[in-house]
């Protein structure tokens, strides 16, 4: 699977508190985030559905 790239912006305090967190937790901060998305619930809609993505901007 190929890696993909996420920019996201938030404000200089929430990036310290992530560092710090991710610091204590001895993971990086892609570990945190990875950890937070993979323990978001998830609706089943049945075996034979597909769920549309927004639209990617080409880039």
């Amino acid at each position: 699977m190929k890696d993909k790239t996420l920019n996201i912006r938030m404000s200089q305090k929430r990036l310290d508190r992530l560092r710090l967190y991710s610091v204590q937790r001895e993971k990086t901060m892609t570990n945190i985030i990875e950890d937070f998305i993979d323990g978001l619930p998830v609706k089943e809609i049945g075996n034979n559905s597909t769920i549309s993505l927004p639209n990617q901007p080409n880039g």
